[in-house]
């Protein structure tokens, strides 16, 4: 039997703004960061990704290469992104079809993103929700793409704005 090559974790090839904070136990790479961003322990960051200002992900994430990530994103524990709608393994070419996440946006913890979705600006995706398709700017979305309120967060929900 022979040795398998080993892949160390870590942080490699990334650029960083003022003011981040990068906990122990990640494997990021090959990433761009702005200012005041918090990756939290046990998080894959891939490559090409791109963040903005004054975001924060927790614990047990997944980003997937070739996200962007826009400014003030909150992304809860455990959330998982996937790029690929039909991955092969050891496949040479593929497409990447990466989400993209607007500004002032917040994913709730165990929330799952499928490939090529894009959020909103100013959208709040629900704890353990499955997002496969497109979310519009200040929608609120729970479960498996329900659309729990639209309009910016601060209007009021009217039994009207249910669907």
């Amino acid at each position: 039997m022979s040795e398998p090559r080993r892949l160390e974790i870590g942080v490699r090839d990334c650029s960083f703004g003022d003011g981040c904070v990068v906990a122990d136990l990640v494997n990021v790479y090959d990433a761009v960061f702005g200012d005041r961003c918090f990756i939290g322990p046990f998080v894959e960051v891939q490559n090409d990704v791109r963040c903005g200002d004054n975001v924060r992900i927790q614990s047990h994430s997944l980003i997937c290469e070739g996200m962007v990530i826009g400014d003030d994103v909150f992304i809860g524990h455990g959330v998982m992104t996937a790029n690929s709608r039909y991955p092969v393994a050891g496949a040479a070419e593929w497409t990447c079809e990466a989400p993209v996440i607007g500004n002032r946006v917040a994913v709730g913890s165990n929330a799952t993103i499928l490939p090529g979705v894009r959020i909103g600006d100013g959208a709040v995706i629900g704890a353990g929700a499955i997002i496969t398709k497109d979310v519009a700017a200040g929608a609120v979305v729970i479960g498996r793409d329900e659309i729990a309120r639209r309009g910016p967060r601060s209007e009021k929900t009217t039994e009207g704005d249910m669907e």
